[in-house]
């Protein structure tokens, strides 16, 4: 079984990509700390929100500039894996690590605002996201676009940034902004659930490899070139992803999907709890108001 070793170091941890990250989180530290006073009503950077901005920039170079990446490419689970951690670990965690003051300030761009009022709506942020995914992952569509690496990349930012949409009506932190209720929030945890289902149940139960990336060797050559360089994978003498990995073509697929829908569970799962959690404390502090209301003319 061959090793990842013979792509060469560039392909395996892109190091133009890591320098665009690591322009993107100078930009960062640099609006929020160095340049943060000519912002009015600008607030320190906390600790919390700079770990969190930092953890999901080291998370994106993981799944898109790690060997990880490459992976993805050879093994269909491992691009499951990546996309799992693309659209539903990264969003909230980036969300949360840009200051709720810069927010407001991109909303005060009017077209930026009414995209995001648009978009979180609960259905359309639900319908958009979900369809997106599950277009996404048609085998024409997606043998396609991994043959294009400006399509592959553009898609991959798409969904990325229809992710932060549909995380944003549950946990977005600014309070101006529209919000759930403890109860829709519920609901929306469902319905995302079962709305990211059909794809994930093609994926599981197709009586085949249904992706020419993974079974054609043709498609294969194509997106690995892409990947790694024409110049790198002409020179290596491989036919197809199956001298990666010993497990055949379909339980690779099906493994993909399974593993989808296990993180989506775990990811929605915690979250549930949260809001439960958030929804529990609102009502205690609520009851505690009351009594103390209805108390009061007594202890006067």
């Amino acid at each position: 079984m061959l090793t990842l070793d013979i792509f060469g170091f560039k392909a395996l941890w892109s190091p133009y990509f890591l320098l665009c990250l690591l322009a993107v989180t100078a930009i960062y530290f640099l609006i929020t700390i160095k340049f943060r006073y000519r912002f009015a009503d600008s607030e320190p950077l906390t600790k919390k929100q700079a770990g969190l901005f930092l953890l999901s920039i080291l998370m994106i170079y993981a799944i898109k500039g790690s060997p990880l990446d490459l992976m993805a490419h050879l093994m269909f689970y491992v691009h499951m894996i990546n996309m799992a951690v693309l659209v539903l670990v990264i969003p909230p965690i980036f969300i949360f690590g840009i200051p709720v003051w810069i927010w407001r300030k991109l909303f005060k761009i009017r077209l930026i605002d009414s995209l995001f009022k648009f978009f979180t709506k609960p259905l359309i942020a639900l319908f958009v996201f979900n369809g997106l995914f599950s277009f996404y992952h048609i085998p024409l569509i997606f043998d396609t676009v991994m043959q294009s690496f400006w399509l592959h990349a553009g898609y991959s930012l798409l969904l990325f940034i229809v992710a932060i949409l549909m995380w944003w009506p549950l946990i977005n932190p600014v309070p101006e902004h529209q919000r759930l209720s403890g109860l829709k929030k519920v609901g929306y945890i469902f319905a995302d659930g079962i709305l990211i289902t059909p794809a994930c149940a093609l994926i599981i139960f197709a009586p085949g490899s249904i992706y020419a990336t993974y079974s054609d060797p043709q498609v294969w050559a194509q997106v690995m070139s892409l990947c790694v360089g024409p110049a790198t994978f002409s020179g290596l003498d491989i036919s197809g992803p199956e001298l990666f990995s010993s497990m055949s073509l379909l339980h690779d697929q099906q493994l993909g999907g399974v593993l989808m829908k296990i993180i989506q569970e775990i990811v929605y799962g915690i979250i549930l709890g949260h809001v439960f959690f958030e929804w529990y404390r609102k009502d205690q502090a609520d009851s505690e108001k009351e009594m103390k209301q209805s108390l009061k003319p007594l202890i006067d």
